[in-house]
């Protein structure tokens, strides 16, 4: 079986590696990647002269499926932990301690976060109100939760968190999608802070050791670029600056083939095979899937896309004072960043880059406000300096160096009915044979949720093709 797989970031590799590794002869898959390089939103560039991750930086630990793909493929000895995992929140102008215990931001105790919140919102809080029906639907997370624990729990704690990993709104983001475990336990009528008790006991049997996340010394940017080289080291072509402009079937009903058209459209250029992964974001895969299985396009085209930029910053390391891993940003606020982490206090690998130097980062970008997106770069370097500074209480040392790092329509929003919808596409594509389809839409945008769509899609095309 020839496999032709289309998208070169971290689903498409992961989708070549399974079906390499049980057994599809390694000549018969390529990777095709319009981009100049593999690796979608994971990405290493250099700044200062050091190499670190402008994209994702960790990933999460309760989940096994990065792990095992990163000892698989030789990399094991890289993982690591953070050496802190002490974040904070920045909120009514100065930082309060992250509670460690907490579902996406529902604390254990109340009282872990007063100040964070005021007093009468910790009472709020603790007085958990029951949902007046049963919930049979999926419904907004902040919707639920500002019923049940009030709006300050979601404006100053829930938000800011699942800002940070979805790039969404509380209030239009998905429970079912999202946070199943919180929909379990509010289908069920349970207790909210009683679920958030039970994640924090399961992050404590982690196998990291050390929370909830992992990373890779070099930067998780390293995870797809060895996968690249393990792949074409055992056969798979992998090409980059290829555009798949047009999916066509070729085949007959019981034996199907597949003719891809790339490159420019007065000079196109083709590519044939027995079978397809469509590893590409929404838009691109809504685009492709629009003559094959009109209802998944359709789908797929209606998903919002959320666009973000990663500001990068080196300092002087004389004079920067900055407690732990990072902080949060509630949107309430009204601050242009949303997050900050300081790498060098996170990642003992980064800390060692540079004796002189410490690393920090700053996001920009909420769902459905990208004023500041449209800034120059210089500006974002600007506003991610003042602020980060307001809320250390010190403007910052000199910057010796910054890069801006924009991913534009970036992350997949998972509105409320995300998984009933995802079930139609995948219901509409499995009716076409030899295609599949994997990605950061369909059962997560982490990266471990995005690993296990991609195995999914090639054990789905191995026993198709049995």
């Amino acid at each position: 079986m020839s496999v032709l797989v289309v998208g070169g970031g971290v689903a498409g590799l992961t989708a070549a590696w399974h079906l390499l590794s049980t057994g599809t002869p390694a000549s018969d898959i390529t990777v095709l990647e319009s981009s100049p390089r593999v690796g979608g939103k994971l990405a290493r560039a250099e700044v200062a002269g050091r190499l670190v991750d402008i994209g994702a930086e960790s990933m999460l630990a309760l989940r096994p499926e990065a792990r095992e793909l990163i000892e698989e493929i030789g990399l094991g000895d890289a993982l690591t932990v953070p050496a802190t995992t002490s974040a904070s929140i920045w909120s009514r102008d100065r930082l309060w301690p992250l509670p460690t215990g907490t579902l996406m931001g529902v604390p254990v105790d109340p009282e872990s976060v007063r100040g964070v919140l005021t007093d009468a919102e910790v009472a709020r809080l603790a007085d958990e109100q029951p949902w007046p029906e049963p919930l049979t639907d999926d419904i907004a997370v902040g919707e639920y939760l500002a019923h049940r624990l009030g709006d300050a729990v979601v404006d100053r704690l829930v938000e800011p968190l699942l800002g940070g990993v979805y790039a969404a709104s509380a209030r239009r983001l998905s429970m079912a999608a999202a946070v199943p475990m919180l929909y379990a336990v509010a289908r069920d009528g349970g207790s909210v802070t009683g679920a958030a008790a039970k994640a924090a006991a399961a992050r404590s049997g982690t196998r990291s050791g050390s929370g909830a996340f992992i990373g890779l010394t070099g930067g998780v940017g390293r995870l797809p670029e060895h996968l690249r080289d393990v792949l074409v080291g055992r056969g798979v072509t992998v090409e980059t600056g290829v555009t798949v402009r047009e999916l066509t079937a070729t085949g007959s009903p019981g034996r199907p083939q597949w003719e891809a058209t790339c490159g420019a459209v007065p000079t196109p250029a083709y590519r044939s095979a027995d079978a397809v992964v469509l590893a590409v974001p929404p838009p691109a895969a809504a685009r492709l899937l629009a003559p094959l299985a009109p209802v998944a396009g359709e789908i797929l085209g209606g998903i919002d896309m959320a666009s973000m930029a990663i500001v990068t910053l080196a300092v002087e390391r004389r004079g920067a004072d900055l407690p732990g891993s990072g902080f949060l940003v509630p949107d309430v606020d009204g601050r242009t960043i949303k997050a900050s982490t300081f790498s060098s206090g996170k990642w003992a690998w980064v800390d060692a880059l540079d004796e002189d130097l410490v690393f920090l980062r700053a996001s920009i970008g909420r769902a459905g406000d990208v004023t500041a997106l449209q800034w120059p770069d210089a500006d974002l370097v600007d506003v991610a300096v003042r602020e980060v500074g307001e809320a250390v209480g010190a403007p910052l040392p000199r910057v010796v160096d910054s890069h801006v790092q924009r991913w534009g329509g970036g992350l997949p929003q998972y509105a409320v009915g995300h998984l009933g919808r995802i079930a139609q596409v995948e219901a509409a594509v499995a009716r076409v044979p030899g295609l599949e389809v994997c990605g950061a839409a369909y059962g997560g945008v982490g990266i471990p949720a995005v690993i296990a769509s991609a195995r999914a899609a090639a054990e789905r095309l191995t026993r198709g093709s049995s």
